[in-house]
């Protein structure tokens, strides 16, 4: 009891000094990366582990310990499956294990390509790649008729409206506040934000309102979605448990998770090869550009925001090595599915990693 009174004294002391009362808000943000989401998921599965070891509770939920959780793409279809409720309870369905399960069971399935689309599209150039209809059928599965409304936690996902011609984001508080207009089946918003152009047909998707949106990817502006969701925490004060007004960075706690190592496995290009290409050679490496460049600059501005406000330690960019995995996003085989699961196991069981999970872990169950 002793040790107790004296860390949350030294608790308050801290915050006392960063100029913030009461507790942080937790943001969970996931990149996108296709396949590749399940290096997050594995860590996830990580982190999962080690909030029940500390909170000493066998049916802790990553959804349990946080606040906000911000996903694109891929990691917009981890955040819906995280966040997914129990049928009749508040309660979140799924573990991190078996919500990274949707990609190490059912991925193969997702990106194959048939003979007949494969000579249709060919090979992506004049149609999509993959035909949707395994994603779809997996998203039922998982997500069933769940409305977004229903979450068990506040969300931001995001996709881009081809018609409108602007960022569509998926808000479960939205859903709550302002009812059946902003409200969506949880796997057609799942279905939106992976609609990865030239890998699956665009999302023709209705509101709860009967309100039609042609969505794409979210990835096309936001594939690392941290500050979106960095930015839905400062204006929407309803997410602080004590409803701090106008939240800064020493307000909060931050986890963004990529879905690649950073430079290190990037494909690299030189300009004899670069110079001379037109619209078909650029258009595969130029995606994986800009999806890298946005990665980047959203790490880079993050860490310069917690930096300047002096709490550095509350920012966690974590970006797992892929080991023997494939960089591709589409690559499916089974054989690159256990390589991805391998190298998230490995980087979370690393001890410089599972300290500082365990860090994580401390911090988010302290604002609890």
């Amino acid at each position: 009891m002793a040790k107790t009174k004296v860390a949350k004294k030294r608790t308050t002391r801290k915050r006392a000094a960063a100029g913030t009362s009461g507790k942080r808000i937790r943001i969970l943000s996931i990149d996108g990366g296709g396949i590749r989401g399940i290096l997050p998921g594995q860590i996830l599965v990580g982190l999962e582990q080690k909030l029940k070891e500390q909170s000493k509770n066998d049916n802790a939920r990553i959804a349990d310990y946080f606040d906000l959780i911000a996903g694109t793409s891929t990691g917009g279809i981890l955040t819906c499956a995280y966040l997914c409720p129990e049928p009749d309870s508040n309660r979140p369905k799924y573990t991190a294990a078996e919500a990274v399960d949707i990609y190490l069971e059912r991925g193969d399935e997702i990106f194959d390509v048939s003979f007949w689309q494969k000579s249709r599209s060919l090979g992506g150039l004049t149609d999509e790649k993959y035909d949707a209809a395994e994603l779809e059928e997996a998203l039922d599965d998982t997500l069933g008729e769940v409305m977004l409304a229903e979450l068990v936690k506040p969300c931001l996902i995001t996709a881009y409206d081809v018609r409108r011609r602007k960022p569509h984001f998926f808000r479960q508080h939205d859903a709550v506040q302002h009812g059946a207009g902003r409200n969506f089946r949880v796997k057609d918003v799942a279905r939106a934000t992976s609609a990865a152009p030239t890998f699956f047909e665009a999302a023709r998707i209705k509101s709860e309102a009967k309100v039609t949106y042609p969505l794409i990817d979210g990835g096309v502006f936001a594939n690392n979605p941290a500050m979106c969701a960095y930015t839905e925490a400062r204006v929407h004060h309803g997410f602080s448990p004590d409803r701090i007004k106008f939240p800064h960075a020493k307000d909060m706690i931050m986890v963004s998770l990529g879905t690649d190592s950073g430079q290190k496995k990037r494909a690299s290009y030189n300009y004899k090869e670069v110079k001379d290409w037109g619209q078909a050679e650029w258009i595969l490496p130029l995606i994986d550009i800009l999806m890298a460049g946005n990665q980047d600059t959203i790490d880079y501005q993050l860490r310069q925001i917690f930096e300047s406000t002096n709490v550095s330690d509350q920012y966690h960019r974590l970006e797992p090595d892929l080991g023997r995995g494939s960089r591709d996003m589409d690559n499916g085989t089974v054989e690159n599915l256990e390589a991805l699961r391998e190298a998230g196991t490995e980087w979370v069981d690393d001890d410089r990693n599972s300290k500082l999970l365990d860090k994580i872990a401390r911090q988010l169950i302290a604002e609890a």
